[in-house]
Formats: C-alpha cells, sequence, structure tokens
C-alpha cells in the first residue's frame, strides 16, 4: 500500500474511532470483577474497568500504532506477538505478525495467537469485539489520552502491565524535560492563531484533541480549540471566517496544501504554512513530544535560533 493511501486511511480510521466514542461506545466495555485467584493481579484500565492479568505478562497485542511505540519505548516490544498493518515505527515492529488494521482486527487472528491482553484504544471498543476476545479468556486493556499528560498516564499504565516501571519513569522524565524547554520558550510569548489541517476536507482539531493541547504548548492557540469533539470537520464558510496566521498540515501527499478556503488568509499570504508528519503528529505516543518541539519552531522561530 503506497503512503498516500495508508495515511489517509489511517487518519480516516482515527476520525471514526471519535464518532464512535461520542456515540456511546465507552457504555459498551464490560467491567470485570475482582480477581483473587493466585498468579493473577486486577489493573484498572484508562477507562476503569478492572482487567484480571496473569503476574508476568508475556504475549500482548496492540490494536494502535501509539501503544505499539508505547510498549517499545519501555523496554517491553519483545512480548508483542501482534500488531496492526499500521503499526510501522520502531523498524522492529514492522516484523511483526499482522492481525489487521485497528478498526478491523482478524478476531481469529488474535485469538490463535493466545495473547494475556489486548491493547486497544477507546475508539475501537466495539461490544462484540470485547465479547469474543473475553469469552476466549482475553482481556482487554483500553486507553484514553486527550492530553499531554494523559500520554503520559497511559505510558505509566501499559509500564504497569508490563512490570516496566523504571524504564518508563525513566523516559516520561525526559519527555517532561523537554516539554518544559519548549514551554521555558514559549510562555512568554504571544499566542499564535493556528489551524491544524488534518486533511483538505477541512478535518481538524478540536476541544478534545491532544493536539490542541499541543498547539497550546507551543506558544500557539487552536482556532477551533472550542469546537466540540476531538476532529470536527468543519463548513467553509466557518473555516473562511477563522483567519488563522499558522496552518500546521498533517503531512501527507494529498494534504499538502492547505484548502482553497485559506487563499486569503493571513497564514497563506505570509507563507506561514508549516507540514509535521502524519504519523508523529497523529499517535499520541513518546513521539508526539517531537511534534511539539516542531510545532514550537514554527509558531517562535524567533526562540529556537
Amino acid at each position: 500500500m503506497d503512503y498516500e493511501k495508508k495515511v489517509k486511511i489511517y487518519w480516516t480510521v482515527f476520525l471514526i474511532f471519535n464518532l464512535l466514542i461520542l456515540s456511546g461506545c465507552k457504555s459498551e466495555i464490560s467491567t470485570k470483577p475482582e480477581n483473587d485467584q493466585p498468579n493473577q493481579r486486577v489493573i484498572t484500565d484508562e477507562l476503569g474497568n478492572k482487567v484480571n492479568l496473569p503476574n508476568e505478562v508475556t504475549k500482548a497485542v496492540s490494536l494502535a500504532p501509539n501503544l505499539t511505540e508505547i510498549i517499545f519505548a519501555i523496554g517491553a516490544g519483545d512480548r508483542l506477538v501482534g500488531v496492526t498493518s499500521f503499526c510501522n515505527y520502531p523498524e522492529e515492529a514492522t516484523k511483526i505478525q499482522k492481525i489487521g488494521d485497528t478498526l478491523k482486527p482478524n478476531i481469529e487472528n488474535i485469538i490463535a495467537l493466545k495473547p494475556d491482553v489486548v491493547f486497544v484504544s477507546t475508539a475501537s471498543q466495539l461490544e462484540a469485539f470485547t465479547e469474543t476476545l473475553e469469552k476466549q479468556s482475553i482481556n482487554v486493556f483500553v486507553t484514553n489520552p486527550n492530553s499531554l499528560d494523559d500520554i503520559y498516564k497511559s505510558i505509566e499504565k501499559i509500564s504497569d502491565v508490563f512490570g516496566s516501571k523504571e524504564k518508563a519513569d525513566v523516559l516520561i522524565k525526559d519527555l517532561r524535560k523537554r516539554v518544559e524547554k519548549v514551554e521555558a520558550k514559549t510562555d512568554s510569548s504571544e499566542k499564535i492563531k493556528t489551524f491544524v489541517q488534518i486533511d483538505k476536507s477541512l478535518y481538524t482539531i478540536g476541544k478534545e484533541s491532544f493536539i490542541t493541547d499541543l498547539i497550546d504548548k507551543g506558544g500557539g492557540i487552536s482556532v477551533t480549540k472550542d469546537v466540540e469533539t476531538a476532529y470536527p470537520k468543519i463548513s467553509k464558510e466557518k473555516a473562511l471566517a477563522l483567519n488563522p496566521d499558522v496552518i500546521i498540515l498533517s503531512e501527507s501527499p494529498d494534504n499538502d496544501k492547505p484548502n482553497e478556503v485559506f487563499a486569503n488568509s493571513n497564514a497563506v499570504k505570509k507563507n506561514k504554512v508549516f507540514k509535521i508528519n502524519a504519523d508523529i503528529l497523529s499517535r499520541p505516543g513518546p513521539r508526539i513530544v517531537d511534534a511539539l518541539e516542531q510545532i514550537a519552531k514554527a509558531l517562535h522561530p524567533e526562540k529556537f535560533e
């Protein structure tokens, strides 16, 4: 599959996920009772569900690229036995068995791998999918990050599952230090009106997106920060009225320039249009700080000379 098609499918899946969240998928997750069996423990996931796990998790499946990246970053990548077709980082992830994409994983393949736990994002929690895995005694662990702080919490939670707290602590400390350096340079700067274009059809970021938090920490203010949901699609009329000073493109071959509605915006007139790799910008994992640093340099180049 070529890069353009892959990126487009990825963002489509990502957007569908958030629509599923709004339609009430959170309520479809079953809550497991406390487990008092020997050699097992109970960990609470990010939606408050009790997840029964063996004391040592040796086989796991990841159904989202950001989760795969987190698991590798805390030193537990060797325990992944299945990942999605979108899991392309780090390089080692590409060698792990693929079980379909995030929205439509191959349930039979997952069951055949006999994992101790399956990691998923909130929006992929379809009732039938969860019930099928639970009937096979396969546990589902849900993550739900909506901000940079939430991403740290996801890393901590996942490290609890694998017993990798020390490596997670080092990772989080490093990420926090990098973020603090960015904020120290941008805190006193004027907030730059910024529009994030997910694709040319005017999908963007809203109140519930972690990218909105990144724009703020990078010294900007998202012009769609008050729009409900995480990834809304806005009308051309609304986009025209925004008149951003900077436009950030989620970089992909079919999202290489702003929608034509921005032709007379301050951002286009002053050539303040920047691209950030879609994989880095869209995945709430360790590389999100790379995206923050790029955002901050785009918004306030004078602070990073």
